[in-house]
């Protein structure tokens, strides 16, 4: 396996791909392309930010002296989540920003996340602009006069949920009237602190926590899946909380879980949060490709337009800035509101939610039914399956076998800009080379679970009799 190089970052298995050297290495062709970039007075400045994984308190340090003997002073902000990251960049006026996570990925694993002073990822020409730096090896080095400080910043939690709770459509009088109780998964992760005390803090009464020790030891597979979260579930039906909330290790994505212990569905955090969003800010909305056809369905119940974009937070926020998107994500629970940040927030994710799931309660007589799983079914219905499938072809030949699939399937309208998605009217299949694993991804969605179960699997079958 080799180091993977994209907008979602520098991602590997320490001490097979992700090596000291490389470390180095990318840090110090980052802190030349920042230098090159930097037009203010004095040294450049670049925020840094982690989770919890065991080797992200080696790997900061390493960086941050890096970063220092090339010229650059750090702001380190510890432990923090992704999108308070992306938000600190601009609040410290810094030029650039780094998160050391490897985001969903397995322990073993961790990245360098790249971020402009816009603390957004690089864009294409950015990063092939950096990467032609790292090539040539073209670094910076600062004379003994010119070493860049550190500033350590331990206020960047506070800051973001301050920034989160003034946004005029977050009440919190209406979810504290609402006498909500919830369950917190965070995976031992960056939000084991800060999730908890944004939910207290919007209104929710009664906040139990799983797995919110801080600890980085993930106690499963911390992608926040169904198959993953067995343990969850059982938790949540014990808890007898009215929903469960389930974020991954660098807090960039939400999941939820309803009171029968059901998963509320990825592909939905999205859809509920601009159904209400729309409601009362309309403008267009921005999805990737392989996410569900419900948020069409719900911009055009409020007479709004859909855009999908390829996947990948960089490549729906440019679509966004083109579209002047009043709200948008990805459907893997990724919610991006621009008014707050161009970036996947799970944080904010869980206001927009939990203000609209209250709101709905407080709409309904006391003798109806006011649980998530009746929330839930307000929403159009439809079912994905998503699966993966190692193949041995190479990436770069992948077009090749998507084109002969796509020739098969002449009923479909196929979409190429990103791997092959084929448009059925009963149903949709997004097939793709994974960003941040050596995989295929295989999409489906359709009517009924069962149908796109049964369609995922016949797609498989026919990726690897197609090699």
């Amino acid at each position: 396996m080799s180091l993977m190089v994209s907008v979602s970052g520098i991602r590997g298995i320490i001490g097979e791909d992700l090596t000291p050297k490389n470390l180095v290495s990318y840090t110090q062709a980052f802190a030349a392309w920042v230098t090159k970039g930097h037009a203010g007075e004095g040294k450049p400045r670049i925020v840094i930010g982690r989770d919890t994984r065991p080797s992200g308190a080696q790997i900061v340090p390493l960086l941050v002296e890096t970063l220092a003997l090339s010229g650059v002073d750090v702001v380190d902000l510890g432990v923090a989540t992704t999108p308070t990251v992306e938000i600190a960049v601009t609040e410290n006026k810094a030029d650039a920003g780094i998160i050391v996570t490897a985001s969903h990925n397995p322990i073993e694993w961790n990245a360098l996340k790249l971020l402009n002073r816009s603390g957004e990822f690089l864009d294409a020409d950015e990063l092939a602009d950096f990467l032609g730096i790292a090539e040539r090896e073209a670094y910076v080095s600062a004379r003994w006069d010119g070493i860049g400080s550190t500033i350590v910043d331990r206020s960047a939690d506070e800051m973001h949920i301050g920034k989160i709770l003034a946004l005029p459509f977050v009440d919190t009088g209406v979810i504290e009237k609402s006498g909500l109780s919830v369950l917190v998964d965070a995976v031992e992760g960056a939000g084991s602190d800060v999730v908890p005390d944004l939910c207290s803090r919007l209104g929710i009464g009664r906040v139990e926590t799983l797995a919110c020790g801080g600890t980085g030891i993930f106690p499963r597979n911390p992608e926040p899946i169904a198959d993953n979260l067995s343990e969850t579930v059982s938790r949540m039906k014990e808890s007898g909380c009215d929903f469960g909330i389930i974020v991954d290790p660098d807090v960039d994505r939400l999941a939820l879980i309803q009171e029968d212990g059901e998963l509320f569905g990825e592909e939905y955090t999205l859809v509920a949060c601009a159904d209400y969003y729309l409601k009362k800010f309309p403008g267009t909305v921005v999805n990737n490709l392989s996410s569900s056809r419900a948020l069409w369905d719900i911009s055009e119940r409020y007479g709004q337009k859909c855009v999908s974009a390829k996947v990948g937070e960089a490549n729906v926020v440019t679509v966004m800035k083109e579209e002047r998107a009043t709200i948008g994500g990805e459907g893997n629970g990724g919610i991006i509101l621009p008014s707050l940040h161009y970036g996947r927030d799970a944080l904010i994710g869980i206001a927009i939610f939990v203000t609209a799931f209250a709101e709905w309660r407080a709409g309904r007589s006391d003798a109806e039914e006011k649980t998530l799983s009746a929330f839930r079914k307000t929403f159009p219905a439809y079912f994905m399956a998503k699966k993966k499938l190692e193949v041995s072809i190479p990436k770069e030949e992948l077009a090749g076998l998507f084109a002969k699939i796509a020739g098969s399937h002449p009923d479909a309208v196929a979409d190429t800009r990103d791997g092959l998605k084929l448009d059925f009217p009963e149903y949709w299949v997004h097939l793709r080379a994974s960003n941040t694993e050596p995989i295929i991804r295989i999409y489906t969605e359709a009517k009924t679970a069962e149908d796109a179960d049964r369609i995922a699997d016949e797609f498989m079958r026919e990726i690897s009799l197609a090699e």
